[in-house]
């Protein structure tokens, strides 16, 4: 299976299960068809941005009333993010990402509610994906 199903999955998994343990994450993955190891499901939570709240796995920010903000976002290769937002708001938060001038991000394509966010390379990912929620937590 594709790294991106397994993302998935781990997004699905975290938000109905309380989990706490990568190991009891990649058990859960495991037992549904998916070959991973610790080290897969640790680059998979930090490729996410999922954090540890109160002791469990959690998505880094709910989705907002105003939904000025990505719902979701996941790496597409070394050198891409994809985000996917509310209809009609993609662009609106592209200029908002361009805006803040994140040093990861070489810049953003936006259509009606996805947003391709180019990036230097594959260790910038992860600090991209930080900084863009980062940047939309208190709105």
């Amino acid at each position: 299976m594709h790294k991106s199903e397994r993302q998935q999955k781990i997004i699905a998994l975290i938000s109905v299960n309380s989990i706490s343990k990568q190991s009891d994450l990649a058990d859960r993955l495991s037992s549904l068809g998916f070959s991973v190891t610790q080290a897969s499901v640790s680059r998979d939570i930090d490729e996410l941005g999922i954090v540890k709240l109160n002791g469990a796995y959690s998505l880094p920010a709910p989705i907002r009333p105003t939904g000025l903000a990505p719902r979701s976002i996941e790496s597409a290769g070394d050198n891409m993010l994809v985000a996917r937002c509310t209809p009609g708001l993609a662009s609106a938060i592209a200029v908002k990402i361009d805006a803040s001038n994140i040093g990861e991000i070489v810049g953003t394509i936006a259509g009606d509610d996805t947003i391709f966010v180019a990036v230097r390379d594959s260790k910038a990912q992860k600090s991209a994906v930080k900084a863009i929620w980062r940047l939309f937590e208190n709105d």
